[in-house]
This record gives structure tokens, sequence and C-alpha cells, in this order.
């Protein structure tokens, strides 16, 4: 089965990768636009948009689009807007527990969707201003939702997770291949 990814992450195609999923890449360029209120409903509202524009014009191949938001206490933290935003989201996530909703659509050869979403909770330590000043510095939190990324230095940030580690990355990789039905 021929796969689309509807993405340009990274790290989401580093996932694939990881476990042997031949994809290619091509990107939604679409508008993420939803009058979606829940963290849940967003990201799944936002992965079928993205995923059935690619699908529009790709008929008879598996098309996978992806979503992830932060949220805190059901407000969602997006990408920061600058130095200053990712400061404000880090100081509000430190100390507390949080969660992270990665919304996936798939839509098979026939042209049929189905979307889903996972939720982790992290817990973020008790971290000191200096420690998230340093870390904001390196850059690695400006293009993050909720401004770090577990995957690379905000690791650090990290005390623990509940749930699927993937899912934070941005893709909850072993709910996708069941999806799939791929086996290694």
């Amino acid at each position: 089965m021929k796969i689309i990814l509807a993405s340009n992450s990274p790290r989401r195609k580093e996932l694939l990768e990881q476990v042997g999923i031949e994809f290619e890449v091509m990107s939604s360029d679409v508008d993420e636009i939803t009058d979606k209120t829940a963290p849940a409903d967003v990201v799944m509202d936002l992965s079928r948009i993205k995923a059935e524009a690619i699908a529009r014009n790709n008929k008879g191949v598996v098309v996978l689009a992806a979503d992830t938001v932060v949220a805190y206490n059901g407000q969602i933290l997006g990408k920061p807007k600058g130095e200053a935003d990712a400061f404000k989201m880090l100081k509000l996530l430190s100390g507390k527990a949080h969660q992270v909703f990665t919304g996936v659509t798939i839509v098979d050869e026939a042209g049929e969707s189905n979307s889903f979403f996972e939720s982790t909770d992290v817990l973020m330590y008790e971290n000191s201003d200096e420690l998230l000043k340093k870390y904001i510095a390196t850059g690695e939190p400006m293009d993050k939702a909720g401004a770090y990324g577990i995957q690379g230095k905000g690791a650090v940030l990290v005390k623990e997770i509940k749930g699927d580690y993937n899912n934070v990355v941005g893709l909850p990789l072993s709910r996708v291949c069941k999806e799939l039905n791929f086996e290694l």
C-alpha cells in the first residue's frame, strides 16, 4: 500500500522510518482553522482537514495526517510567538502536569476517513527561571507546541509521563501501526 504522510514534521517522519513504514511526504499547506475548542476535538479536526486536502488529489493511496497540541487545564498552548511567550508557557507548566494530545486521521485507498486521538500526561519538574532561560536560548522551543521538545534538550524539564512517549514527540506510533495493520 502506498502511504502519503501529510506533514513536514521531521519528528513524524523519523518515527515512521523507525519502524520501517515506507511513505512519501506531501505537505497539505491548508489553513489550520477549526471551530472546535476541546483539545481532543481540535487535533482530530485539524488532522482531518490536512489528510482530506491531500486525499482529494491522490486517489487510491493511504493518507496519514496528524496534529499535536499541549493543553494545561483544558487551555491549548500552541507554538510560542517569541522568547517571552516561550518563557511564559514554560513557567506556567513548571512543577505541574499537562496533557499532550495528538489527533490522527487516516484516509484509506477507498477514500474512507478515520480520525482518533491519543493523550499523554506529562509532569514537569519545578524548573528554575535560569534553566528555562538557558533552554529558550537554545532555540529549540520556538517551533514546538507548549514550547518544549521532549525528544531534545527539553527532556531535562520533564519529571515523568503517563502514556505514549511517541505521542508527546508528535505521533502515537503504535496506535498508527495498529490502524494501518502494519507489522514489522
